[in-house]
């Protein structure tokens, strides 16, 4: 990868989505890589919608800018409208969306069809894994089952550097799961 694959994350606020930014950029780190992670705020508050960037290539990266054209957008909850989290997005990229919807569901209710577009129940994983519905984690582990741009063991260290012990090792469960059960639609 000689220009950076740069990613673009859709959530709410408390859903993890700067964490989930942070972690994959720390486990492409972890993998010799080159990565930045960083939000984007307004008025955050609990529930609102948060954008998050990852941008992670071979070489250094020198732009600090808001990714508007990412290769890649994750979208932690879909109640967020799909014209935001679609916007720019680029032709043959790539949608990972966490949903319980079916793939029929799912391909039919989206706009645009020149796009790759992924799924994982990681709501449904993090209620199991954790006991609450905090995507972030499972929503990594489906990232990088999708496009690797980081191995699942690094993933793991870079989930045990950001959380408390305690938590640390159901996140990397729920990374894991989700890794194993994302669904790629078209």
């Amino acid at each position: 990868m000689h220009k950076s694959f740069e990613l673009r994350w859709h959530g709410r606020g408390g859903q993890g989505a700067v964490t989930a930014a942070i972690i994959v950029a720390e486990a492409a780190i972890f993998d010799e890589k080159y990565a930045q992670a960083f939000p984007e705020f307004g008025a955050e508050r609990r529930g609102a919608p948060v954008k998050a960037y990852t941008r992670v290539s071979d070489q250094q990266i020198l732009t600090r800018s808001p990714i508007t054209n990412p290769d890649m957008v994750v979208v932690l909850d879909t109640s967020i409208d799909e014209k935001i989290y679609i916007d720019g997005l680029k032709v043959g990229g790539t949608l990972l969306v966490n949903s319980s919807k079916s793939k029929d569901e799912l391909i039919s209710s989206m706009e645009r069809k020149d796009i790759m577009i992924a799924k994982v129940d990681a709501t449904h994983i993090a209620m199991d894994e954790l006991g609450a519905a905090i995507v972030n984690t499972a929503m990594v582990g489906a990232l990088i089952r999708v496009n690797p741009l980081a191995k699942l063991d690094s993933v793991s260290e870079a989930i045990r550097e950001n959380f408390k012990p305690k938590i640390a090792e159901s996140n990397v469960r729920a990374a894991s799961r989700a890794y194993n059960e994302v669904e790629v639609l078209n």
